[in-house]
């Protein structure tokens, strides 16, 4: 059946007249007449009948009258972006794409506000193995958050914050023990971080043009075992500012600022068009978006632009 003739039935039933009911719908008496003909045929019915001056609903009508309302009221919620959506009642399971040194700043606070408003969704976090677009497209990752690059032209991107890199080594690190310039940055032996083995990077670019180099003793996948690393050694590892200090600390490390010039980090979370007027997958974003802002045990990360 024609979706107007639902409507036209439900004016009907709450005004009792084909002339109020017009008014309503901005239509004419005629065009509401012939309507209500079809839906007497349709339903078998005469749904209104004469009364004096006015017309009263039949049985049959009064019995339609909160079925066709509440029909029209799901229609419309269907058919509205977002409308109806609560997390309390979300069951589903997001999945994010994410350096294991993001990961383990903002699972916890994401996590506990995500139980909190919404007990039944999961999240699944994966390693940079899928990264560059393609599981956003295939759907095997719900948004893709850190570094962003080699995304397919048709994803969606928002940048969320500006971070710097610093070294950090060990509390007794003979760095410590004076100014730490380019040189002695240099001099230093260090830790690579990269899932591919990559040994070079901005940072020897950046060396190259004061005519230094670095040695890469030795390159590890992740941020993690990084820190482990340099808490076990002389070696100097690479993490972001003002992130994670709580763990830095407890692992007896300090952090130092890079003494090159180098740009800082655009952090941002990527998703495909499919999801983005999805309600549950944009709240879902959303509080992404504000666990990278106010990680667990750190204050506020200024967002980018402010």
């Amino acid at each position: 059946m024609d979706l107007n003739l639902l409507r036209v039935l439900d004016t009907l039933l709450q005004e009792n007249s084909v002339t109020r009911a017009a008014e309503r719908l901005g239509t004419s008496p005629a065009a509401v007449s012939r309507s209500l003909a079809r839906l007497r045929r349709a339903v078998g019915d005469p749904l209104l009948v004469r009364a004096g001056q006015g017309m009263v609903p039949t049985p049959r009508a009064l019995e339609l009258r909160e079925e066709v309302g509440a029909l029209l009221r799901g229609c419309e919620d269907v058919l509205r972006p977002g409308a109806g959506f609560d997390a309390a009642h979300l069951r589903r399971t997001f999945t994010v794409q994410a350096t294991d040194l993001l990961l383990a700043g903002l699972a916890g606070t994401l996590t506990d506000r995500i139980h909190t408003e919404a007990p039944n969704v999961d999240v699944v976090f994966l390693p940079e193995a899928v990264e560059g677009g393609p599981a956003l497209r295939q759907g095997l990752v719900d948004v893709e958050l850190g570094v962003l690059g080699h995304l397919d032209p048709e994803v969606r991107t928002q940048r969320l914050t500006r971070m710097a890199l610093v070294g950090v080594a060990r509390g007794g690190h003979p760095l410590f023990d004076g100014r730490i310039d380019a040189r002695r940055f240099a001099a230093a032996d260090h830790i690579g971080i990269s899932r591919l083995g990559k040994r070079l990077g901005p940072i020897d670019s950046a060396l190259a043009e004061l005519g230094l180099r670095r040695r890469i003793a030795v390159v590890v996948p992740s941020h993690t075992s990084a820190m482990m690393l340099a808490r076990d050694s002389d070696l100097v590892a690479l993490t972001l500012a003002d992130w994670l200090p709580d763990a830095i600390a407890a692992l007896g490390l300090r952090t130092f600022p890079i003494p090159l010039d180098l740009e800082p980090l655009d952090l941002g979370m990527a998703w495909h068009p499919r999801s983005s007027a999805d309600p549950g997958h944009r709240w879902f974003r959303d509080r992404l978006a504000a666990a990278v802002l106010a990680p667990s045990g750190t204050g506020t990360t200024a967002p980018e632009g402010a």
